[in-house]
């Protein structure tokens, strides 16, 4: 919601740079701490408010850049998702042998301040017309200052409710059935979509793989987006897909969760190299289609508002995935966790 309102009152191009010096310097100063605690504020909170307000109007604006080859631009512009899982693992793993903890966060930061780069090269949509203020004003000075003393706090709350229907998007989520629907979804998507982002090396390592085998599988996850992503983003672009994106991101999002089964067979690596294959390719497409089909959904001006909404809700099960997988886990063995 906080980034929704500074994308509708800077621009995407600030709201990113913004994004981009919170996330640096939340990360950089994750380097000095000394307790847990105090890394929840810097690398949690900070960090992470950096990276809403990067991410947010870096798709909003790839919504209003691109009409004809929306659907193209969206998956094109996923992909850098999958290179940094393809590239990350490695590199953070260099990184603290290299210089620890604390200059590892160190060199993120600075990494994290690129962001700023990428914001300044987005070129501002064309600001909104106003009129001008009337040349005469009709009201005595004395009865309009009686009348804002009177009006101040029935001011104030109409401001306050009117910013909470503008950028939180309840009235799509009452009234726009197919938001409704397609919010819903994601929210328990989010369950576990992510799950075997957070447990698939442990549960390789859990069953005598070696860590570096187990590593080398999610590099795998990152190559196969990179590899799929470009020629889904060719296919879903062609005239024959145009309203279609709901029925193919239905599908891929059916065959995602389907595809854990997989790890039920066994936990050698031929088994979990052919998951990790499954589970990218119906990951690209999720990841390639989940914000087009937004924006065939609700209208660009109500986008920023409608994917701030969207990830208040799917924040929450996003949180409570990963514990929940480990219940699971503690209470059924380590394959319950992607039996869930």
């Amino acid at each position: 919601p906080f980034c929704s309102v500074l994308v509708g009152k800077l621009g995407c191009r600030a709201t990113v740079i913004l994004g981009g010096v919170l996330s640096g310097l939340g990360m950089a100063a994750s380097s000095f701490t000394h307790s847990i605690t105090e890394l929840y504020i810097t690398a949690g909170v900070i960090t992470g408010l950096g990276f809403c307000f990067s991410f947010q109007p870096a798709v909003t604006i790839l919504g209003h850049y691109f009409v004809r080859r929306r659907a193209f631009a969206n998956a094109m512009s996923s992909t850098g998702t999958a290179l940094g899982l393809c590239t990350l693992p490695f590199l953070g793993n260099y990184l603290h042998t290299e210089f620890g903890w604390r200059g590892s966060f160190l060199i993120l930061g600075a990494v994290l301040l690129n962001c700023c780069v990428c914001g300044a090269v987005m070129r501002p949509l064309q600001p909104k017309k106003h009129r001008g203020e009337p040349l005469i004003n009709h009201t005595p000075p004395q009865l309009e200052k009686e009348a804002k003393q009177r009006g101040r706090f029935r001011t104030i709350s109409r401001f306050l409710v009117a910013s909470l229907k503008e950028h939180m998007a309840f009235d799509q989520l009452c009234n726009n059935r197919r938001y409704c629907v397609f919010a819903i979804g994601i929210t328990f998507m989010m369950l576990g979509f992510v799950v075997p982002l957070v447990y698939l090396v442990p549960y390789a390592t859990a069953h005598s793989m070696e860590p570096s085998q187990a590593a080398l599988l999610l590099s795998i996850l990152g190559i196969v987006n990179i590899v799929v992503r470009p020629p889904f983003a060719i296919i879903f672009n062609m005239p024959w897909f145009k309203g279609r994106h709901i029925y193919a991101f239905a599908s891929a999002l059916l065959f995602n969760g389907l595809s854990n089964s997989i790890c039920c067979i066994g936990a050698g690596f031929p088994v979990l190299l052919g998951y990790v294959v499954m589970y990218g390719l119906s990951m690209s497409v999720v990841g390639s289609l989940m914000f087009t089909v937004l924006m065939d959904i609700v209208e660009m001006s109500r986008f920023p508002s409608a994917l701030g909404l969207l990830a208040v809700m799917e924040s929450i099960t996003l949180l409570i995935g990963p514990p929940l997988a480990g219940k699971v886990q503690s209470e059924h063995g380590v394959g319950g966790r992607f039996e869930l």
